[in-house]
């Protein structure tokens, strides 16, 4: 049986957060690129990086239900890595599919 992770939480009862919003609401965007280029996880993005952006809407992904078998060992690999290890995973085997379909 798998392990329940979800947790559900009424509207009332919401575990607080350490965010403060009101200092967020408060920053000018110049703040905030500041604070985002002095972060080592964050890196702000040019326009060079979104020239060859597309815009996916969910639903139109063509994403398909299907069941595959995998290692046990590799599927610990992605699942180590947190959430969204399907995702990654699609992401690998398309990046394959795409270089074996420029190598033929």
């Amino acid at each position: 049986m798998k392990q329940r992770n979800t947790v559900r939480y009424s509207r009332n009862r919401l575990p607080k957060g350490k965010t403060d919003w009101a200092a967020v609401d408060a920053m000018t965007d110049r703040e905030v690129a500041r604070r985002a280029t002095g972060d080592a996880d964050t890196r702000l993005t040019t326009a060079a990086f979104w020239r060859n952006a597309h815009l996916v809407l969910p639903g139109e992904s063509g994403k398909e239900v299907v069941t595959l078998r995998l290692d046990r060992d590799v599927l610990k690999w992605f699942k180590g890595r947190g959430r969204g290890y399907q995702t990654r995973i699609n992401a690998i085997l398309r990046a394959y599919m795409l270089a074996e379909a420029q190598r033929r």
